[in-house]
Parts: C-alpha cells; structure tokens; sequence
C-alpha cells in the first residue's frame, strides 16, 4: 500500500480517536464556562461507557444504550452538583474523588460483560463520496457519532456566543455575584451546565465501549477523562479550538499506532506515552502566554491563574 493510499484510513481513524475527546471536552467547557470546575470527567466517562454498553448488551439496541450513558454521566455529575454548589464542598477534593467514585463504581457494573462482544455502529455510505481517494472514508465514511461530535461544536458555540441563556451562564461564570443581584438563579444555572457535563462525558465513554473499541474492560478510558480536561485549557474555553484541539490528540493517539507499522524501530513503552506527552507539553507551552488565559479564564480558574485573588 503506497503512502498515499494510507493517508486515508489514518485521517478516518483521527477523526474516530478524537470523537471521545471532543464530547468530554465541550461538556466540561459550557461546565467552566459556568464557572464550576469539575475534574471527575473521567470517572463520568466510564460510568457512561459501562452502562450504555450493558444497556445495549441487555437490549440490542444503540441508540437506548447511548441515550443511557447520556444519563448516566449526567447522574453522576448531578453527585458533584449537589456537593459542591448545595452542601460547598470543595470542587477540586470533589471531582477527584468523583473520578475514584467512577473507577469503581464501573468496575462493579461491568463485571458480568467483561469480554462480551458488541458490534460497532454501521458506518456512513454515500455513493460516489465515501469512495474518493484519500479523504472519501475520512470525511463520509464515519459513523453517526463522529458527526454528532462535529455538529455539536457550533451548537455549543451559538448556545454561549449567540444566545440570550449563553450569555447568562458566561455572566454567571465571569461574575456569579453580580448575576445573583441581577435576579438569575446561580446555583440552577450552574447545575444544569454540571448535568450538560456529564451527560456530554457519558456519550463519550458510551462511544469508546460500544463503537471505537466495542467491548467493555475496566478503565478503558485510559486517562482521556485528564486529556479533555487538559483540551478545554489548550482551547481557552473556545469550541472550535476544542475540535481542532481533540483533532490534533487524536492524531497523536493514531500516530503510536501507525509508527511501528511503517517500520520505525521505537519503544513500544514511548508510544504509548505519546497523547500524555502531548498534553504535557501543550500545558507547558500555554504557560508561556498565561496573560492571554488570563483574560479568557472563567471566573472557577480564577486561583490557578490569579493566587493572589
């Protein structure tokens, strides 16, 4: 196979690899938009991937399974929801542990569809389209998932950019108290955007179990909870970067794959630190031009970028 022809399936299998990604990002970005900051989305991830996986075992059916994991994530969230904005726990001691919560909490739903076998989701075929050269299977030969990651980044961009509820939530976000004395129900706001979190992690764990890799093992998620989390940062709470953001981790994702394959002589053990190399040094080259995040920051990073305030 020449290296054009590889170019294809390489660009489809991005795409794929970043669909997780994308969805647990643009949840928590409308959550820290809100001005909460819930680091349990990986623990919201694999809750949602084990119950939309044993929901579509159990039904035979994708789209329940999908809409389960849904509201799984979301359930999951509204835990953190109620910790911290009713009974003030903290958020960060809150989300890890809320991550703990969900390692757990999988590994005992999960324990009966150890090694089970699901079939993925039917792929996209447009005649005349899938079938071009190079980009054909990239771009119309992905399942309905991929495409529903894609469609939400501009949904959630004229939700908070071109809406009147948008701009209360950035106003919640950005100055909570001066919302509150403008009549808007903070804490309401503020937990709805939680539940949208978790419900967009769920679908993200939902689309690893039973699409990108359709099968259930326990931590299956493999830290991508921590990537996404680092993604929202890396695209100063922007959707649009956020897609571009999870693009380009998930070509690195695809490239530990394929550098072996083309007869590169490197560590198995290196490869597969790649996608957390990559969010290392993304994160390290962020830090270089914090006053730009600095202006972009939602009011729940506030300490991280302002530790005087």
């Amino acid at each position: 196979m020449s290296d054009l022809a590889l170019i294809g399936p390489i660009l489809a299998a991005m795409f794929a690899a970043a669909t997780p990604l994308l969805f647990a990002a643009l949840g928590e970005l409308v959550v820290e938009k809100s001005g909460v900051l819930n680091l349990g989305v990986e623990g919201m991830m694999l809750v949602g991937a084990v119950c939309g996986f044993a929901v579509t075992v159990q039904t035979g059916s994708a789209v329940t399974g999908f809409l389960v994991a849904a509201l799984a994530g979301a359930a999951t969230a509204s835990l953190f929801a109620v910790l911290t904005l009713f009974l003030l726990a903290n958020q960060v001691a809150t989300g890890l542990a809320l991550t703990l919560f969900g390692v757990g909490l999988s590994a005992l739903i999960g324990q009966g569809f150890v090694g089970i076998p699901l079939e993925g989701l039917p792929k996209l075929h447009i005649p005349g389209l899938t079938d071009l050269p190079v980009v054909g299977q990239a771009l119309f030969g992905q399942d309905i998932m991929v495409y529903l990651a894609i469609a939400a980044v501009p949904l959630v961009h004229l939700f908070l950019y071109r809406s009147r509820a948008g701009l209360v939530l950035r106003a919640v976000g950005e100055n909570h108290t001066a919302a509150h004395a403008l009549g808007y129900k903070v804490l309401r706001i503020r937990f709805f955007a939680i539940l949208f979190g978790g419900a967009m992690a769920g679908l993200g764990g939902a689309f690893l179990s039973m699409d990108y890799t359709p099968m259930w093992a326990e931590n299956m998620t493999s830290g991508r909870g921590w990537i996404a989390l680092a993604l929202v940062v890396f695209a100063t709470w922007k959707p649009v970067r956020a897609m571009l953001g999870a693009w380009l981790f998930g070509g690195v994702t695809i490239l530990q794959l394929h550098v072996q394959g083309l007869g590169i002589d490197v560590p198995s053990q290196l490869l597969s630190m790649l996608p957390y190399l990559a969010t290392v040094l993304v994160l390290v080259l962020i830090s270089r031009d914090v006053a730009r995040i600095r202006l972009n920051a939602p009011a729940c990073l506030g300490k991280l970028f302002h530790p005087d305030a």
